[in-house]
């Protein structure tokens, strides 16, 4: 009957509460009808589901009734409707700050934060990447780099940088538009790409290289401090170099710890104050390019004096003449005082140091002129008369490097300049649309800085003189910043700007840094951090920022930018270099995933910003780099051991199933050669009723023989039907990893349920593996209680299993005594390995002892390899034989060579056959006992359904016919012969059916056919039915007697080996002897402790060549 719906739209809190009555209403008519239904129905209970609720809740009672059809399923599978919801009201807080600014208020209540507005492409991505990428570098160093590496040298190295980070950016926008990118940025960008290893490698280099840029822009603030601001605030006087680095220190630690405080009380202070430092160097840049416009007009009135062709330090005079000079290069103020020869032979010129853009300085600054520690900056144009040498006291009075000067180490202080273009896509939680606007934004930022850089470079060399350039503190200018003489109005709009730039550079430093560091502790990939993934109560990261402090001060101590400036260089390149790769691996393996919106991007161009970031990291720095390698390669080997197992769908591990995928197409192109032959296991493992491994020592056994080499599929199988017992399967293979991971076994662990074992150990054999892994070789337990079962089926299990490894070709090894088996923490200090070769099929016998002797268990067990001689064969010379063959397999062994004489047979043997052909005869006649009561209950069963199939159901209201009750190891037997009937079996539990019948015995006929088992068995008393020895089958007697004397000879050489590895003799072909065979057996293992039956697979497995 169709039901009718009225859909009342929803508008306001009236509207929804009179809905809500509404649904109310329809829930009580819904639950009458129900239970109208019930009434005049079957007794079956309607199932509840948390979408049909009671009348309280009556929207969803509402929503469950519309979708009846899926409301089994939506506890696991939630309708639409709500996911569309809860994805609609998805919030994503940055690394940022803004969800640590909660407080309270005068009354103690704690203050709700208030949402901000999303923001846009430009004040959301373009101007914090502007804000990062410009800084220090630009107004401390920029000007010494053109001068040094001159104009086409600077503008290589800044292309190269910009188009690193471009390409970075592109491949960086590809991943960050694949999806929402939380706190982390660049970490968690790498960590879901590559996964967690090289996630939180790449994670800790990027946070040493957010911490160490923190010490470089405290650096840079001091150094403007001590330089430019305040000269005379220093604490160490004498010796220049020396005291200018330790006043660095003091007073960049004293900068550190205040900014620490800073970032402590409440970070939400640096967000405030971040555009007034945008302003600053928003300012500073325009003050440039006005400077730069108007030498156009009228150059600035700064000069350089020029000894010679010498730039000299113009702090200490206020004209360029000698009149002036006198005093520092001669040791008196007389006309007759002894003077420096350089000074008394050259004249003094006066050089204008920003001739301007139309004076044709340009050409001068082409070239590079790089020189070592201590050379004079010299103007190479300027007459000069040359001299032998100068005194350290004079020398000073000039300007000179104070550091040697290199092409590659202009590269690692430059590239820092261009960092800082993962600022957007670590703000993706505040964008409006941050899968537009962090590509926009991020390459329009790295474009204009490009610009901004290039442009520079030329301006510079245009308008400034080439001394002058190469005056990295301003010596020259009287201690004024280069750039700063450039700029318009005053150098102070440089000064204060570039001051206030690095402040803030570093406070943001402080800020993200700890935040990075308390992301990846927080993802709990590297045990020893997890204590940096804690802070203060409003989640401050507080131990992360005593450490970032602590590393930040290491910096600090080098007490130069130069030199840390390279540091960080390293290890932001190589996160630079990860974000290209997680493109390009994403890219090639075209995951379903991987679905960016930013389209404009190529696999080739991540390859290339990639191989541009190695290049640059070993040409800026060698050493740094291979450092700044080993310890990433450190973190991810640690991780990959200590670490914890994280499934982020990266695209390493879809790498590995691409890789895996191509080499197993690529083994069943061709047979495995004899030379690469090892063997694969199948381990047939069983587990006891709690889902527990029966015998671990076989998993210690499989570790020992394959020492981590090779496939190992560790198996077991389980009786009944996946519906019923699935969830036991689930528990045993979770048990089965615990167990392989306990003993140290590499492989993988399957569990399956079928209707018997018989077929359980079938399909295993037949289908474990896949394509060229597949297994070679079956390893199980020897079936201990087969003699005590009740039935025969653990006997049936063992030869059926044999036999169908045989018909596989696969090798079998059966370990007796498993338990016995030495433990993978115990050493055999001595004993032999004794391998009993009698028949040989194919050198597993030879191989298996040298691969137990690689692993340290057995390791100090010596060979010993016996064969069996007959009377018409020459021992000597067969032991001779087998000598030189091992000594070609190149085996250690001795040789022994055991003459088994033709003997008659002995009265044992007879006996010995006797009890066994009695037990079978035995076992016969009891499972013909029960055939015949299968048989009777199955001709039962068959007429009755044949005349239910001929009546007609009167209809869904008629009684159930008459049924009685099964014994229910009767009801098994028949179950187990019809092995279709599960579904019945789960049936009766359900509830019974109109079309379900059950057949049974009647009670009278059940009484017969116990009497009928009393008489037969009082006729035929199996005690009484010895066979006379005349009468005995003569090939069983033949193989007993075999069976006792190789088991004499085993026990009198090898009773008190550490192992014995026998061959395993061959099931007979017909049915008939089955039942003999595990008698055959127990007799020739009789008396050993760990014996390991071995059967080869019918394949050579050594060779003698190469």
């Amino acid at each position: 009957m169709p039901t009718n719906f009225t859909v009342v739209p929803v508008e306001d809190a009236k509207d929804s509460s009179n809905n809500a009555g509404a649904a109310v209403s329809l829930d009580k008519i819904f639950h009458e009808e129900d239970n109208e239904d019930n009434l005049q129905g079957d007794d079956n209970q309607r199932e509840s589901s948390p979408f049909i609720s009671s009348d309280n809740d009556g929207e969803t009672y509402y929503e469950g009734k519309n979708m009846a059809l899926f409301e089994e399923e939506m506890d696991s599978n939630p309708m639409v409707s709500s996911l569309l919801s809860k994805l609609a009201n998805y919030t994503n807080l940055t690394q940022g700050v803004r969800e640590h600014e909660e407080a309270e208020n005068e009354d103690g209540v704690r203050r709700v934060t208030v949402v901000v507005s999303q923001m846009g492409t430009f004040i959301g991505v373009y101007l914090p990447c502007m804000q990062n990428i410009l800084g220090v570098i630009l107004f401390l160093r920029l000007t010494w780099i053109v001068g040094t590496a001159g104009i086409l040298g600077s503008f290589a190295i800044v292309f190269m940088c910009c188009i690193c980070t471009l390409l970075t950016a592109i491949s960086m926008s590809a991943i960050a538009t694949n999806g929402v990118v939380p706190a982390g940025g660049s970490y968690y960008m790498i960590s879901r790409s590559l996964g967690p290893e090289f996630g939180g490698a790449v994670g800790l280099c990027f946070y040493l290289g957010t911490t160490f840029a923190g010490s470089m822009y405290i650096l840079g603030t001091i150094e403007i401090l001590l330089t430019y601001i305040v000269p005379t605030a220093t604490v160490f006087k004498e010796g220049e170099d020396a005291a200018r680095l330790n006043n660095m220190r003091v007073y960049g630690t004293c900068c550190l710890v205040l900014m620490a405080l800073v970032v402590f009380v409440g970070v939400k202070y640096v967000n405030k104050l971040a555009l007034v430092f945008l302003s600053c160097v928003i300012l500073s840049i325009m003050a440039t390019y006005a400077g730069v416009i108007k030498t156009l007009i009228e150059p600035p009135e700064f000069s350089v004096c020029l000894l010679g062709n010498r730039s000299l330090k113009n702090e200490k005079f206020e004209t360029c003449t000698k009149t002036e000079l006198w005093p520092l290069f001669c040791d008196s103020e007389y006309p007759n005082a002894t003077c420096d020869e350089y000074f008394i032979l050259n004249n003094l010129t006066e050089l204008q140091a920003i001739p301007g853009l139309l004076s044709g300085v340009i050409k001068d600054n082409v070239w590079g002129n790089y020189g070592p520690t201590g050379m004079l900056i010299e103007k190479q144009t300027q007459p000069s008369v040359p001299v032998q040498e100068t005194s350290n006291d004079i020398s000073k009075h000039y300007v000179f490097n104070d550091i040697t000067t290199y092409f590659t180490l202009l590269v690692g202080i430059y590239f820092p300049s261009v960092t800082g273009i993962m600022a957007g896509s670590n703000r993706s939680g505040d964008l409006r649309d941050a899968q537009k606007s962090i590509p926009i934004g991020t390459i329009m930022a790295i474009l204009t800085t490009s610009f901004i850089y290039i442009s520079c470079v030329v301006l510079f060399g245009a308008c400034i003189e080439g001394v002058v350039l190469r005056d990295k503190f301003g010596y020259s200018v009287k201690k004024n910043p280069v750039i700063g003489i450039l700029a318009w109005p005053s150098p102070w709009v440089i000064v204060i700007g570039s001051f206030f730039s690095c402040c803030g550079a570093g406070l943001q430093s402080l800020t993200g840094a700890p935040r990075l560091l308390q992301a990846i502790a927080r993802d709990g990939i590297i045990p020893f951090l997890q204590v940096f993934g804690h802070g203060k109560a409003n989640g401050e990261p507080t131990w992360a920022l005593l450490l970032t402090v602590g590393i930040c001060e290491i910096g600090i101590l080098i007490a130069s930018l130069d030199a840390v400036a390279p540091i960080l260089s390293m290890f932001f390149l190589m996160c630079y270099l990860f974000v290209n790769l997680a493109c390009a691996v994403q890219t090639l393996l075209r995951t379903p995933n991987w679905r960016p919106r930013f389209k404009f991007y190529h696999w080739t161009l991540s390859f290339l910003g990639m191989s541009l970031c190695l290049s640059l990291m070993f040409i800026s720095s060698w050493y740094y780099a291979l450092v700044a390698m080993v310890i990433a390669g450190c973190i991810y080997k640690y991780i990959e051991y200590r670490g914890a197992v994280k499934e982020w769908g990266d695209g390493i591990r879809g790498l590995s199933l691409n890789a895996a995928r191509y080499a197993l197409i690529r083994l069943e192109e061709a047979p495995l050669h004899t030379k690469n032959w090892r063997p694969q296991l199948l381990v047939l493992c069983k587990l006891d009723t709690d889902m527990m491994v029966k015998h671990p020592r076989l998993l210690s056994f499989t570790t020992q023989l394959k020492a981590g080499k090779g496939l190992t599929i560790v198996c077991s199988v389980l009786e009944g039907t996946y519906m019923t017992r699935g969830n036991q399967a689930k528990l045993g293979e979770r048990n089965l990893k615990a167990a392989m991971a306990a003993e140290r076994t590499k492989g993988f662990s399957h569990v399956v349920v079928t209707s018997n074992l018989r077929d359980g150990f079938s399909l295993l054999i037949q289908s474990a593996g896949l394509g060229g892994m597949k297994h070679n070789a079956v390893l199980m337990a020897w079936p201990v209680g087969w003699k005590q079962a009740r039935d025969s089926s653990a006997r049936r299990n063992f030869i059926e299993t044999v036999k169908e490894t045989t018909a596989a070709h696969q090798a079998l090894l059966v370990a007796k005594n498993i338990d016995h088996f030495p433990s993978n923490q115990e050493r055999l200090k001595q004993g032999t390995i004794d391998v009993w070769w009698i028949v040989h099929d194919g050198g597993l016998l030879m191989l298996l002892p040298f691969l137990l002797s690689q692993h340290k268990v057995w390791r100090k067990c010596k060979m010993r390899i016996f064969t069996v001689a007959q009377m018409d064969d020459n021992s000597i010379q067969m032991k001779k034989d087998l000598q030189m063959f091992l000594y070609h397999l190149r085996l250690d062994a001795v040789v022994e060579v055991v003459e088994m004489h033709e003997s008659d047979i002995s009265a044992f043997t007879y006996e010995k056959t006797l009890v066994m052909e009695q037990r079978s005869q035995m076992l016969k006649q009891m499972q013909l006992s029960r055939t015949e009561r299968e048989r009777e209950i199955q001709s039962i069963t068959d007429v009755s359904r044949g005349s239910i199939k001929r009546k007609t159901p009167s209809g869904v209201g008629a009684p159930p016919l008459n049924t009685l009750c099964i014994p229910e190891d009767e009801a098994q037997l028949i179950h187990d012969r019809n092995t279709a009937s599960h579904t019945t079996m789960t049936d009766k539990a359900a509830g019974a059916t109109p079309d379900r019948v059950h057949m049974t015995w009647t009670k009278d006929k059940l009484v017969n056919e116990r009497n009928r088992q009393r008489e037969s068995m009082a006729v035929k008393d199996l005690f009484n039915m010895k066979p006379e020895w005349e009468h005995l089958n003569q090939s069983n007697v033949r193989r007993m007697h075999t069976a006792v004397k190789l088991n004499e000879a085993v026990v009198k050489k090898s009773q008190n080996s550490q192992l014995v590895l026998l061959n395993m003799p061959g099931p007979p072909k017909n049915m008939k002897g089955d039942e003999n065979y595990m008698e055959f057996l127990e007799v020739l293992m009789e008396g050993l402790d760990r014996v390991l039956l071995v059967r080869g697979g019918g394949r050579e497995v050594i060779t003698i060549y190469s």
